[in-house]
């Protein structure tokens, strides 16, 4: 189906709602009501876990403290089979539970649906079993909070997208509503103030829309000490369009000139002059037009100026939408990869992989579109630690970018190859595909880019203990990334020269420099998460080695950020550090998380938490 839209609502079988206040439905009435506070954990458990859990981690996990573990889970067992009804198989050991094939769950939908479906669950925005806490159960409970954080962040997620999605469609008014949910949900998220902003813009509320934005301004300078980034800057200034008559032929020079004065470095000039000819594909409601000029528009926001994916975001909805109209199925794909990237780099991975996957679909996009698409999901696989599938795309990415004569795309995948390397401590394969990236970019001419590949590969030569080999890669990429000005880049090359320090005996340069490392790369709105909690990573680590004060601090917001996204490898990490400074279930439960990635380097470390 060409648009993805969700078909009309039949009433499931068998519906579980885990969002607020749990309950099972049956056929839209309400079904048996769980007697005990553990069926109903037990249950999320089961249906949320990476892999069937075995009888006895499961009896360890909730039942430690009943007389007969394995007969209080058996008994948990049983009620959760009259719950879900006859059709539903819950058996053996590890314990598999197969839902029956017309039963829903909500979360699923949240995750995975489309937004039209999210925003109609009940529980959308509250508290993954809401009211349900069990005692003595440390692990589980570290394991039901970072649930949680992750379901919070995917409706504020599900939300934003649903007013955007509304924005496009013209629905202001829902649109309004829904983004002053999000920035209810996230008072802080400058993204969430640019869309609000914006949808007053538009609908003709200036009073409103200066209003908000003094208010913002009040509270960044309050609580950040900064001032409006430049999307609420851009929102501030957004225009509605005007009926003057416009022919092709001016949109196309106005076009022309905004890409010329791109290539020269003019970028915001060059942004002016796509956000003019978006209007005037607009004014001439010629459809092709009104697609080509928002895809354009948004490659310059998100790939050219820093802290403008939010309204590049607005830009690819809208193309989406008049694509998905039109039939327009090369162009709808353009806009969902674009879309996916953007979603990576804010960590919403489940929404990016719906939409990648869906550009790779048979027949949906052309050869280069895939290729764009299977590198930026197998990124996105990367991020949230399923490396053999991220290894799998991240291979076919690189061949296909190739194929299609796309190599600065094939530098970009193999970079990110290289750094599942470097991460699984693979440092001979990491080595090659860095080289391999690096030699590729400066053939290609993409100054822009190499400082990435550069510091990952000082990364490596520090991990060898090569120190000299690793500051002449990692002085060289952040002086590069500084010229550029690019916040990613300054980040990943700072946190090596901070770990650099540490090596050669300065410990307090390296806390310094870390914390320094976190304001570059987090100084605009559309940071990437990812590089963030990386970071975070190193201060937890070298805060405790050399037993920094704030180190609880760093930890703490390290397991919220990294859970919060589904950052699997790197919320077992942030609970193996809450581990060793005796957090009460984070042993154990990383080690819950840890059986589900795939990472040699990761074992050694769960294997010492359970003993210390």
């Amino acid at each position: 189906m060409l648009g993805n839209e969700p078909r009309m609502k039949v009433p499931a079988g068998v519906a579980i709602q885990l969002l607020g206040r749990p309950r099972i439905d049956v056929h839209g009435a309400a079904g048996y009501r769980f007697r005990s506070r553990k069926s109903w954990a037990l249950l999320a458990f089961l249906l949320l876990a990476e892999r069937p859990p075995s009888r006895s981690r499961l009896a360890s996990l909730l039942f430690a403290e009943a007389e007969d573990p394995l007969g209080a889970l058996r008994w948990c067992l049983a009620e959760i089979r009259r719950g879900l009804g006859p059709a539903a198989v819950l058996d053996g050991d590890p314990v598999a539970l197969a839902l029956p094939a017309d039963a829903s769950l909500d979360v699923d939908v949240l995750v995975h649906g489309h937004w039209n479906e999210a925003i109609e669950l009940p529980g959308v925005g509250l508290e993954l079993l809401e009211g349900v806490a069990i005692a003595h159960a440390e692990a589980f409970e570290a394991w039901l909070l970072s649930q949680r954080r992750r379901f919070a962040a995917a409706a504020e997620s599900i939300i934003h997208e649903a007013a955007l999605g509304l924005l496009a469609r013209g629905e202001l008014e829902r649109a309004r509503d829904l983004a002053v949910q999000a920035t209810e949900m996230s008072p802080l998220d400058e993204n969430h103030q640019a869309l609000l902003i914006r949808i007053y813009r538009l609908a003709g509320d200036d009073a409103a829309a200066a209003r908000q934005f003094d208010a913002w301004s009040a509270t960044a300078e309050r609580e950040l000490g900064t001032s409006p980034g430049a999307a609420v800057l851009l929102a501030a200034r957004e225009r509605r369009a005007s009926e003057r008559a416009v022919d092709v032929v001016s949109i196309h020079a106005v076009t022309e000139g905004g890409a010329a004065a791109v290539s020269a470095g003019a970028l915001a000039a060059g942004v002016t002059s796509f956000e003019a000819a978006v209007r005037m594909a607009d004014q001439a409601g010629v459809g092709s037009a009104r697609v080509q000029t928002r895809l354009v528009l948004a490659e310059a926001l998100i790939h050219t100026l820093g802290g403008l994916d939010e309204a590049g975001l607005s830009a690819l909805t809208e193309a989406e939408r008049i694509a998905i109209a039109q039939g327009d199925v090369e162009s709808m794909a353009a806009a969902r990869a674009e879309l996916g990237y953007v979603d990576f780099l804010r960590a919403r991975y489940d929404r990016a992989e719906r939409l990648l996957e869906q550009v790779l679909a048979p027949g949906e996009a052309s050869p280069s579109a895939r290729a764009k698409a299977m590198t930026y999901l197998g990124a996105v696989e990367s991020d949230r630690s399923d490396y053999p599938r991220a290894v799998a795309l991240l291979d076919g990415a690189i061949r296909a970018s190739h194929a299609v004569g796309e190599p600065r795309r094939a530098a970009f995948g193999l970079s990110m190859l290289g750094r599942v390397s470097l991460l699984r401590g693979d440092l001979d394969s990491a080595e090659e595909h860095l080289r391999t990236a690096v030699e590729v970019a400066e053939a290609e001419h993409w100054l822009s880019f190499l400082p990435w590949p550069q510091a990952l590969r000082g990364h490596v030569l520090l991990a060898r203990r090569d120190l000299e080999g690793a500051a002449r890669y990692l002085e060289q990429s952040f002086a590069r990334a500084c010229q550029i000005g690019d916040p990613c880049w300054e980040g990943i090359s700072a946190r090596g020269l901070a770990l650099l320090a540490e090596a050669t005996g300065d410990p307090d340069r390296a806390i310094v420099d870390l914390i320094a490392a976190r304001s570059r790369a987090n100084r605009l709105a559309d940071p990437y998460v990812w590089l963030d909690v990386f970071i975070l990573d190193a201060l937890c680590e070298v805060g405790d080695r050399h037993g920094h004060p704030l180190t609880a601090t760093w930890v703490e917001e390290m397991r919220e950020r990294a859970s919060r996204t589904g950052m699997q490898e790197l919320t077992v990490r942030a609970m193996l550090h809450g581990a060793r400074l005796d957090t009460a279930g984070d042993a154990e439960a990383a080690a819950l998380l840890a059986a589900a990635v795939d990472n040699p380097q990761l074992a050694p470390l769960v294997a010492a938490a359970a003993v210390s």
